[in-house]
């Protein structure tokens, strides 16, 4: 069992940054990738950014120059800073964690972002 702890997010003027952070813990040999996803009212859930161990980093269209994503800690945490952010960045951001052995995948609680003008 992997439980994933979020901390950061709140409300924050168009233009500002905000840094997110999830950190794994719990009985687990390997973390394979770990991401953020985001859900706005109304929307479905998106991927925004995503780390395999290996490095490989994916940004959404819209977040890329803007969000950088970073692994640290055994590659246990996972840290999401946000720069320039817009209005349309607000929602509620998800950590996510995949293992292969076995494999399966886990979800942090969500945190609020609240982007306004």
């Amino acid at each position: 069992q992997v439980l994933l702890k979020e901390s950061g997010g709140g409300l924050v003027q168009a233009g500002g940054s905000l840094t997110l952070s999830c950190t794994a813990s719990g009985t687990f040999f390997s973390i394979n990738t770990m991401a953020w996803y985001r859900q706005a009212p109304g929307k479905q859930r998106e991927l925004v950014a995503s780390q395999g161990t290996g490095g490989a980093i994916t940004y959404a269209d819209s977040v890329k120059n803007r969000f950088t994503i970073s692994r640290y800690g055994a590659k246990d945490t996972v840290t999401l800073h946000m720069n320039s952010l817009k209005i349309e960045d607000t929602g509620v951001y998800y950590c996510y964690a995949q293992l292969i052995a076995p494999i399966s995948t886990y979800w942090g609680q969500g945190s609020q972002v609240t982007v306004y003008a």
